[in-house]
């Protein structure tokens, strides 16, 4: 039995003869190459992130809508980077989407950087923080004024100091 969607796909187009489009259409998001300021090899990252944040910022996954605490979080301050404390969105460019993800309209200048991020049969662009490389989530143009864009960002990836 085929145990992922991806397999299935590859071997449906192996039979149509179209593996080169499949795996363009399903693989992994463009890997964010060269170095960041923070480097740290597999292991140090497993000891220095719990296992969500591990999952979130350095295997591309997501967390569960409606979960993260920062979701509720309205204070005057900045959210950093969980696995370097880059700061990266200041509060007041944050907003409620109704996603379920803590939602900001803008970064920090220079806080993160994006890459093509194909997986699930999209193409979307991903936002990684410009510190470590950490996968912090997508942003999509359907955010509001003054920019229009929604950065949806994983919780789990941040952290929140007030007063900023």
């Amino acid at each position: 039995m085929l145990s992922d969607r991806r397999q299935f796909l590859v071997v449906l187009a192996s039979a149509a003869g179209s593996i080169p489009l499949v795996e363009w259409l399903t693989g992994p998001s463009a890997a964010v190459g060269g170095t960041f300021p923070i480097m740290r090899s597999e292991e140090e990252w497993r000891r220095t992130l719990s296992a969500p944040q591990f999952r979130v910022l350095r295997r591309q996954a997501t967390e569960r809508p409606f979960t993260s605490p920062l979701n509720q979080e309205h204070r005057d301050g900045v959210f950093k980077c969980a696995g370097c404390a880059r700061e990266l969105f200041a509060s007041d460019t944050k907003f409620d989407s109704g996603t379920g993800w803590p939602s900001f309209w803008s970064p920090i200048e220079h806080a993160v950087i994006t890459s093509v991020d194909r997986s699930w049969l999209m193409v979307r662009t991903e936002v990684h923080c410009a510190g470590c490389g950490g996968h912090l989530g997508h942003v999509f143009d359907d955010g509001p004024q003054p920019t229009g864009l929604r950065y949806c960002i994983n919780g789990v990836a941040l952290t929140f100091e007030a007063g900023r």
